[in-house]
């Protein structure tokens, strides 16, 4: 039986930007949280809160290093537990034509490969627990646009929401729910990093330079307030991806 009393989230890359922000908004709304990563932040802290050391690109080792972790979250019999793949990179940046194939290899591995291990991991630990058990792939606006010189990240993205989608046919209405989430465009370092580049190198650059001249960007805190308020604690619609845009307005509090 579940414990009543008892939420859970497991969230990958809370050492900065927004999976910081969504386990510290977790914790304040009294899940325990267990971050996963290279790193943590020095804002997520208390009992509740626990931290694995990983690099989550060494996708082989995704196995042995976490089922002791999941298996952990699962004998706390939480009444609900989510799994948020937020873990990402967004280089290398660049036309096609220009990168070496090993450029590829981290980064798909980071930003696919790895959100499906750790849902496929997910799935075998939590298939026979109850309560509500949810798996939210973060995903991108460039899963269905393509900006020239991210084209692998689109791939990724693109893959990602396959990933929820498979997830969610397999699962049906009474399974683990799968769910994408786009969650619009956020001021982390990913912006800072994309905003450096040249339009030589890469040629979209404006239009992230547009987004932080035209104070377009929302802060971190901000959208994790909503996206926890409407995607983790909220109903959700099996396999739907989710853009921030449609999430209601976080209630005051």
């Amino acid at each position: 039986m579940a414990n009543a009393r008892t939420r859970a989230a497991i969230v990958t890359g809370v050492s900065r930007g927004l999976g910081e922000a969504l386990a510290a908004v977790l914790l304040a709304r009294g899940f325990h949280v267990t971050g996963i990563g290279r790193a943590t932040s020095a804002r997520l802290r208390g009992d509740r809160y626990g931290f694995v050391s990983y690099d989550l690109a060494h996708v082989r080792g995704i196995d042995a290093a976490l089922a002791a972790t999941f298996a952990a979250v699962a004998a706390l019999r939480p009444v609900s537990v989510c799994l948020i793949n937020n873990a990402a990179v967004s280089g290398p940046v660049g036309v096609y034509g220009r990168h070496a194939s090993a450029d590829f290899v981290a980064p798909l591995s980071l930003n696919l490969a790895a959100p499906a291990a750790l849902a496929n991991l997910f799935c075998r630990v939590f298939a026979t627990t109850s309560g509500d058990r949810r798996i939210v792939n973060v995903s991108s606006g460039s899963a269905a646009r393509v900006l020239p010189g991210t084209g692998w990240y689109s791939v990724a993205k693109a893959g990602l929401e396959m990933l929820t989608a498979g997830i969610a046919a397999e699962q049906g209405a009474l399974g683990i729910q799968a769910v994408s989430l786009r969650p619009g465009i956020i001021a982390t370092d990913m912006q800072v990093e994309a905003r450096s580049h040249s339009k030589d190198t890469f040629p979209s650059v404006q239009i992230f330079r547009d987004f932080h001249e035209k104070g377009l960007l929302v802060e971190p805190d901000v959208a994790a307030d909503r996206i926890v308020t409407y995607v983790v604690e909220a109903p959700v619609e099996q396999g739907r991806t989710y853009s921030y845009a449609e999430l209601g307005a976080a209630p005051a509090r």
